[in-house]
């Protein structure tokens, strides 16, 4: 079984489009790890696509506060301005929807899914003693995960942590295998507002039988999904951002 694995489209369609244009034909299943929504200018769209085209979503922090589960408290003025024009904009039907997502992990043919990490829904994984517990944590080897933004991951053996990919910016893909006797976090990338200093969209694609995943990352429509965000009347920043992949 190949699954495409996504995350953090936060409400971006020309990135989402994207990714799905570069993985025609390359995968059985879609998988995503959560935060739909938020940031981007095009909640209901991607809310849609994913609802009918993704076999296992979990949610992500600004599904949870777009949806009215979680307090803002937490989250800084340009995320809280997203947030509430996300829960202005999202139809009844797709609030619902979001907010009846489950929280991770969840098990998916001996892997697991989880936003931030097997830990907490809203814990980031970036550096130091947080990845290895958070592996520890896992209640399998192979976890995938987001919330960060980052594409890559860690390999765990022997409480040795080494640090996986992503690509570098003038190559499209990464490429590594699932080793036995390791443990594995792997964030596919952001879907939608890469923080990794690479303005192009990533995702990753499992292969279950050859235990092998890719990092993959495509060009999207920047100038589009830019100009939606200022023509919605979110904060511009949230635009200008998009061009720095940060």
């Amino acid at each position: 079984m190949r699954d495409l694995i996504i995350s953090d489209i936060h409400a971006n369609w020309e990135g989402l489009s994207a990714v799905l244009a570069g993985t025609v034909g390359q995968y059985e299943r879609v998988i995503c790890c959560g935060d739909l929504v938020g940031y981007g200018a095009d909640p209901n769209a991607v809310v849609e696509w994913v609802r009918e085209h993704a076999a296992v979503v979990i949610r992500g922090n600004h599904d949870k506060v777009a949806a009215g589960l979680d307090s803002m408290e937490d989250f800084n003025p340009l995320a809280k301005r997203a947030a509430i024009w996300t829960m202005n904009a999202l139809t009844d039907e797709n609030m619902e929807w979001v907010k009846a997502l489950p929280r991770g992990p969840v098990m998916v043919d001996g892997y697991s899914v989880v936003h931030g990490s097997p830990r907490d829904e809203d814990e980031y994984v970036i550096e130091g003693p947080e990845v290895r517990l958070a592996m520890e944590a896992a209640a399998v080897d192979l976890t995938f995960f987001g919330h960060t933004h980052l594409q890559g991951g860690f390999q765990l053996h022997d409480r040795k942590t080494v640090v996986i990919g992503p690509p570098f910016p003038d190559e499209d893909e990464y490429a590594f295998e699932i080793a036995a006797g390791y443990r594995y976090l792997v964030n596919p990338g952001s879907a939608g507002q890469p923080r990794d200093g690479d303005w192009r969209v990533g995702c990753a694609i499992y292969d279950s039988e050859v235990k092998a995943v890719q990092l993959l990352r495509f060009p999207y429509e920047l100038e589009t999904a830019q100009g939606k965000i200022r023509e919605a009347g979110l904060p511009p920043l949230l635009a200008d951002r998009l061009a720095r992949g940060y």
